[in-house]
């Protein structure tokens, strides 16, 4: 039985939504946190600074592999060994098939795919001969689908893929697991992304309502933690019912 205690923690997407959530909740649960974001991740690290734990921010695109390869450079040489990655950098894409360019499909999927790969890889990397913990970000639209959302959906998908390869490779010492959200009430899931007519669609679930980015954190947390040592290959979603395997 896992008994890994987690005190170092990478997290991407950092800047905002669940990636911010998921920094504020570990840090203070005492984990030291990294946030990696292409954005201002200075912004979250200054929210944690109450807690104390040496944080750190780094910008990173994650869809660039020498941008990645920095990050991991930095982290080496300030976090410590790395204990889990929660991976929630992404980004969305409403728009119908005909009317998507390449250039918008390779957007999506360097960010979501790309950027998972790579990411996780060089966690991975560092984590490989000692237990550790990877969470990967793909949606419930990554266990489903939807209309007008190929891209997403396709790179969401492509995300679960990783993580059932990823956790038989690296098992039984370091678990991989996925969130998998439902409609949670971000910027991502703002006007500028999707229509006002899509995000009526996201309340048609059962529990009628858009979720919280802490119920995500909490529930990333939960699986870096000692408690989810017999969890792994698994896409765990926290949706209010909007897919039900």
């Amino acid at each position: 039985m896992s008994q890994l205690q987690v005190q170092n923690v990478l997290v991407t997407g950092a800047n905002q939504g669940i990636g911010a959530a998921t920094a504020k909740v570990l840090s203070a649960q005492g984990m030291r946190v990294a946030c990696a974001d292409i954005i201002n991740p200075d912004a979250t690290v200054s929210s944690l600074a109450e807690h104390k734990h040496g944080h750190m921010s780094i910008a990173c695109d994650v869809s660039d592999e020498t941008s990645v390869n920095a990050l991991f450079s930095l982290l080496d040489n300030r976090l410590g060994p790395l204990d889990a990655l929660v991976h929630c950098a992404g980004v969305i894409d409403e728009r119908p098939l005909l009317k998507t360019t390449a250039d918008d499909f390779d957007r999506v999927v360097n960010i979501n795919l790309r950027g998972s790969f790579l990411v996780g890889r060089e966690a991975i990397r560092r984590m490989e001969g000692r237990e550790g913990r990877v969470v990967l970000t793909s949606s419930d639209l990554g266990v489903s689908g939807r209309e007008t959302f190929s891209p997403y959906v396709a790179s969401k998908h492509g995300v679960m893929g990783l993580m059932r390869s990823w956790s038989k490779e690296f098992a039984p010492h370091i678990l991989v697991n996925a969130l998998c959200p439902g409609p949670i009430d971000t910027e991502m899931l703002g006007a500028h992304n999707m229509t006002p007519e899509w995000r009526a669609r996201e309340l048609d679930i059962p529990l009628a309502r858009f979720g919280h980015p802490d119920e995500i954190a909490q529930m990333a947390a939960f699986l870096i933690g000692p408690n989810a040592g017999f969890i792994t290959g698994q896409g765990i979603g926290v949706n209010g019912g909007s897919v039900m395997p």
